[in-house]
């Protein structure tokens, strides 16, 4: 690959960069969630109506991002990371005019296909912009700079509506990104990134064969539809439940979800540094994914507990649990996806992969705001939450009985999944 680009900046202010641009992708997509107590009770939104934007939103991100990959390769990264966060930023400032579920729903598809544009590009800009010995690291602190962002959004997002309304929010928010995008173009108008695509040659391109033959995609698509159900299950309801069951909002809400999200960087952090060192060790990949897969399945089982909890603190110690397990489960089946994947293969792969996590997300959203309109409560989600994980691994188990790690796997440092 060529080398890395050296802007007056410097590759690590560029890396910064884009980690902000992880966390503002993040505080759009949050802004509805952190908020949604006052803005169904101004806007006069049921559970159902609620459930409906999510799904909306999911879906255009499931379908957006398999075209969003293609489209990076194609522009490069100088380019992706402007259109994307440009596009998004001025998807989430329209949130701040609509009034109706109709416009609301609107916004909501603009937000998901344009905030699809963000994990492929953070991905292939940090492996161009990094030299090879250190984008290990540079993925493992871009995973781990998006957990602060996850914790401190919710305390964030209050305080950015108190003096302008939830209206505000979302218009700050989006300008926000149009100076990020703005100083993106200027900090990397002399760079040059080597990323453009090959100039094309007279001999026709040998056709690529379909990942969808292979047992090993369907292995991973189908774990991250179940398993990434209960991670949108929890990133767009986690707030409502604890309004609906402890009674908070506002400012108040900020501390127990970043005590969840918490809970999620730690596991995230753990989970790829004992995966690693299991290995390194010389245990089979086989015993050791599927291992952190189980114990990752076990953890979730608590979940229905929340709803048990005797306050709002006890039941956010419960959630962070939760995500944690999460993050374990993730980080280890996006391993498994380098660990059982021809290389040319794996772009292609995770970006299925990440179309059916999605529409298990899109799913699961709707259904919530159904269950929720019955009058059934969190109890029958967080119950199916807690089993989808083991279910996940009982499905990869079933595709693939024993994990043999093809040429060219995993690295030996962690791999992080980025959500």
């Amino acid at each position: 690959m060529t080398e890395p680009p050296q802007p007056s900046f410097g590759r690590w202010f560029l890396f910064i960069m884009v980690a902000l641009a992880g966390i503002l992708a993040l505080v759009d997509r949050q802004i509805i969630s952190v908020l949604k107590p006052t803005m169904a009770a101004e806007l006069g939104w049921s559970d159902d109506d609620y459930g409906t934007l999510g799904a909306w939103f999911q879906g255009a991100m499931a379908v957006s991002l398999l075209a969003a990959g293609p489209l990076v390769d194609r522009i490069g990264v100088k380019w992706a990371n402007v259109v994307g966060v440009f596009t998004w930023s001025v998807a989430a400032m329209f949130h701040g005019l609509a009034h109706s579920l109709v416009q609301f729903t609107i916004c909501r598809i603009g937000l998901g296909a344009t905030e699809a544009m963000g994990t492929p590009t953070a991905i292939k800009t940090v492996a161009t912009i990094l030299p090879p010995n250190q984008r290990s690291a540079g993925f493992g602190l871009i995973n781990a700079i998006a957990s602060v962002g996850a914790i401190t959004s919710p305390i964030l997002i209050p305080f950015m509506a108190q003096p302008f309304g939830w209206r505000g929010a979302f218009v700050m928010a989006g300008i926000a990104g149009i100076v990020w995008s703005a100083v993106w173009i200027v900090s990397t108008r002399k760079a040059r990134f080597g990323d453009a695509p090959a100039a094309p040659t007279s001999a026709p391109e040998a056709p690529r064969p379909s990942i969808l033959r292979d047992r090993a995609t369907w292995a991973i698509a189908g774990a991250k539809l179940l398993s990434d159900s209960t991670w949108w299950l929890m990133l767009f309801w986690m707030p409502d439940f604890l309004n609906r069951q402890y009674g908070l909002t506002g400012v108040a809400i900020g501390p127990p979800l970043a005590l969840a999200y918490a809970g999620g960087a730690l596991g995230a952090l753990v989970s790829g540094g004992i995966a690693t060192r299991l290995l390194s060790r010389g245990l089979p990949v086989n015993r050791v994914r599927k291992l952190a897969m189980l114990v990752s399945g076990l953890m979730v089982l608590v979940l229905p507990l929340a709803t048990q909890a005797g306050s709002a603190w006890g039941a956010a110690a419960i959630l962070a649990v939760v995500l944690a397990a999460h993050q374990g489960f993730s980080t280890n089946l996006f391993a498994l996806i380098a660990d059982v994947t021809d290389k040319p293969k794996i772009g292609r792969v995770t970006s299925f992969a990440a179309f059916c996590g999605n529409i298990g997300g899109m799913t699961i959203v709707k259904v919530a705001g159904l269950v929720l309109t019955a009058g059934l409560g969190y109890t029958p989600l967080f119950i199916f939450a807690g089993l989808s994980y083991l279910l996940a691994l009982a499905w990869i188990h079933l595709l693939l009985p024993r994990i043999r790690q093809i040429d060219g796997g995993s690295e030996s440092g962690p791999v992080v999944a980025l959500h």
